[in-house]
């Protein structure tokens, strides 16, 4: 038997020659860059008329939901509305490459291990099922039928149901994700680690206490009527790329774009828009960002409470001359709880302090905080830049603390606007998929099934790891995603899901996490989001919600890759069914015809209310969203001002550290590696670099393309023994003390505990590194 080995991969070697993998971009985002780029992608995987037929659906009303980000689609949409990463997601999946038995049976997994993320799967589609041999050290197919009796039977066999993780990515439709948490509560389990956990968890924990909901409050006609728009901590040219056509209409009607964020980012600086013709013959790119402010990663925090002092400061004076003062103390009297706390917090925030820990004067933020009382309807966007903190959930509620300072909650052209990343992972949770049940949703499950679901809080995505590198688990079922190279510490991931008697990946292609085989693992491959998905009904489609509260339907219209695939409904269904012979549901039924999952998911959830008849209708339906309409579901019926001590995001670091981020390159989505370039920040066939400013490279006596080595250290300065050795520096115009390389590749600098304590996601933009030249390697190391 061979044990494939436990350390995380290391980096691809680097090109001997700097210059031609390291070169300026000076484009615009989009533009012919963009077309050329989805050209290749076509090119790489797909025919070209099965290309064109999958693309010609994306994002339409009779059509497809785009398997990448969640930013919604608009009223009437064009005739390819999609953009330059979507295309990547499409020709990715519905690729003409298949991984079938016979790929497995020249490959053992300690081979595959050897092999990138990149070329994992770009082997393509999965056709069948297989379940893995340890003699043999490789997969084997298997038929469906058996492979659920042993998975039922291992679960069975578990002394206690709480010993198994489910796992669910953001891809899963809302009939998925529904059925999926349906049949781990009849099991009796509340464990969902799920990919929320490690994005926007700040934001499904912080934003209900503020404002009664964990969502975002706009809607994408919003955006037609905001005075100002705030982004903050997201890369949208990469990684929500649609939205940049919606930022290029604010900026062309001239309402101001502020950004702030620590790297220059091409999509928030100049856009040509692919759909213009005009745009494309003449090269005018429509400016972006109005401001761009690059404060200090970790920073967000003294930036936030800075605005909010220069508002209460400017409010004063305007007060003692005459004025009526700069916030809407209407709103705050009527609508809030908590002001006179903040208030004293903020005016015991020093300037000199915020100035520091911000990386931003005081006139920087003055200049972002007048623009901000200036308008009238305001939208603030944010990503993982303000939720992958240590105190990330305090940063998202700073954020609500700014909107509600001036009514910009629950006024058309304004709100609270978290960026999603799959296009799905909002509609996974309002569904059911999370480890603290409500008691509304163990109410709808007792009313519409009849048994008792469990309510003891299960665990996250960390808590799972932990659990299982502990032995208290000893089964993992995922449902789509690439958990262990998602995870932060793979020194202690990867080892621990070798310990698992059990594990099942519900998949389309091969990721690194299946190579970490249990004693018992199983690869089951499903059908894609654009493939037809036909059932004893008929074809099928299936819902997925938006960053927007909207729902709507998607069906898929090519080929399966395979006769063997099975949609993940049916997958679970057919799991439910080997592990519940005594169900109280009637799984069969349900799969034949999707309509009846989702008369299930309105009886559990009445906010689906006449769900069948309203997701028909073009662009389906926007879920009822209390804050944005100034109702406020907290315990007392108001919005809420809290607060954070201080003004470090993170614990605050020794002199002499540097701060880390991890970020994704524009060929990669998540987890997923499209290819090696990284085209707006200049990068070409590589993915070993640190990203330093040049000025940080000098003080340490390092110059650009210099082998380095990154140390992560304490708050304190001192080494805790994560490394990454050998990379290559690229000096870049990110801000002062801080640094950024790619994830998955930076994730080993950051341990388990290294975490928000309470949403529990990592902190994968908070690790303080030192910076060193790299020693010269021995022969055959590296």
């Amino acid at each position: 038997m061979k044990t494939p080995p436990q350390d995380p991969p290391k980096a691809p070697p680097p090109e001997a020659d700097f210059d031609k993998t390291v070169r300026p971009y000076e484009g615009p985002a989009g533009g012919w860059g963009a077309l050329r780029a989805v050209a290749g992608a076509i090119r790489g995987q797909m025919a070209v008329p099965r290309s064109m037929e999958a693309l010609h659906r994306v994002n339409q009303p009779v059509g497809f939901d785009c398997p990448g980000c969640a930013w919604p689609d608009p009223s009437h949409t064009s005739s390819f509305e999609f953009c330059e990463n979507g295309a990547k997601a499409v020709t990715w999946e519905a690729t003409s490459r298949r991984t079938t038995p016979d790929f497995f049976a020249r490959h053992t997994l300690s081979e595959l291990w050897q092999w990138n993320d990149h070329d994992l799967e770009n082997e393509g589609r999965l056709t069948h099922p297989m379940v893995y041999d340890p003699a043999q050290d490789k997969y084997l197919p298997i038929l469906w039928e058996e492979a659920a009796e042993r998975i039922g039977d291992a679960l069975r066999a578990l002394p206690d149901p709480t010993m198994a993780e489910f796992y669910t990515s953001g891809r899963a439709s809302n009939e998925a994700a529904f059925l999926y948490q349906l049949f781990v509560r009849e099991y009796g389990c509340n464990n969902f680690p799920d990919c929320s956990n490690m994005c926007h968890e700040a934001t499904s924990v912080g934003l209900p206490e503020s404002i009664g909901v964990g969502k975002g409050t706009v809607t994408l006609e919003d955006f037609e009527h905001a005075d100002a728009v705030f982004c903050i901590g997201h890369n949208p040219g990469t990684n929500h790329p649609r939205m940049l056509g919606t930022l290029r209409e604010v900026s062309l009607r001239g309402a101001p774009i502020v950004v702030i964020n620590p790297m220059p980012e091409r999509g928030l600086e100049r856009f040509v828009s692919p759909q213009d013709p005009a745009e494309m013959l003449t090269g005018h790119a429509v400016r972006i960002a109005s401001t761009y402010f690059k404060p200090r990663i970790g920073g967000d925090l003294a930036v936030l409470k800075g605005m909010m002092k220069w508002l209460l400061e400017a409010d004063a004076a305007d007060l003692a001359k005459g004025g009526e003062g700069l916030l809407d103390r209407a709103f705050i009297a009527e609508h809030t709880r908590g002001f006179e706390a903040l208030a004293a917090d903020l005016r015991a925030s020093d300037w000199d302090g915020i100035e520091r820990h911000s990386g931003l004067s005081r006139d920087d933020i003055a200049g972002a905080a007048s623009i901000y009382a200036r308008a009238e309807r305001v939208i603030v966007c944010y990503g993982m830049g303000i939720t992958q903190h240590r105190h990330g959930t305090e940063n998202v509620q700073q954020l609500a603390n700014l909107l509600l300072l001036r009514g910009n909650i629950g006024r058309p052209g304004a709100g609270i606007c978290p960026l999603r990343g799959h296009s799905n992972v909002q509609g996974d949770r309002t569904v059911g998929i999370t480890e603290k049940p409500s008691a509304a949703l163990l109410d709808g499950i007792r009313r519409t099934y009849g048994f008792e679901p469990p309510a003891a809080h299960g665990h996250d995505a960390v808590a799972a790891v932990q659990a299982i590198a502990e032995g208290r688990s000893k089964a993992l079922l995922c449902l789509g995603g690439n958990l262990a190279v998602a995870m932060s510490d793979p020194q202690a991931t990867f080892p621990a899901m070798r310990k698992l008697d059990l594990a099942v990946h519900i998949a389309t292609k091969l990721n690194r996490s299946h190579l970490i085989p249990a004693r018992q693992a199983f690869l089951l491959p499903c059908l894609g989001r654009t493939e037809l998905d036909v059932q004893a009904g008929g074809p099928q489609s299936v819902t997925v919600e938006d960053s927007m509260s909207m729902v709507h339907a998607s069906q898929g219209r090519l080929k399966p890759a395979s006769e063997h695939l099975r949609s993940e409904p049916a997958i679970v269904a057919l799991l439910a069914r080997a592990t519940l012979p005594d169900s109280k549901v009637d799984w069969e039924e349900m799969v034949e015809d999707y309509d009846r999952i989702r008369a299930d998911i309105e009886a559990v959830f009445p906010i689906f209310a006449g769900y069948n008849d309203r997701v028909r209708e073009p662009g389906g339906f926007r879920l009822d969203n209390a804050a944005s309409r100034r109702h406020w579901n907290t315990a007392d019926g108001k919005a809420h001002f809290l607060l954070a001590r201080g003004l470090d995001e993170d614990p605050a670091a020794a002199d002499g550290l540097l701060r880390l981020a991890t970020v994704r390159s524009h060929d990669q989505y998540n987890t997923t590696i499209y290819g090696m370039n990284d085209r707006y920040r200049g990068i070409h066939g590589r993915r070993d670099v640190v990203f330093v400013n040049p000025d940080d490279l000098a003080e340490r006596g390092l110059k650009e393309g210099d082998r380095i080595d990154v140390q992560a250290c304490d708050p304190l300065g001192a080494a805790n023994g994560r490394s990454v050795r050998g990379y290559v520096a690229v000096a870049f115009a990110i801000s002062r003390g801080s640094v950024a390389m790619y994830y998955p590749e930076g994730n080993g600098l950051l341990a388990l505990d290294d975490r928000d304590p309470r949403s529990g996601t990592p902190g994968y933009k908070s690790v303080p590194v030192r910076l060193s030249a790299s020693a010269p390697q021995a022969a055959g190391e590296g």
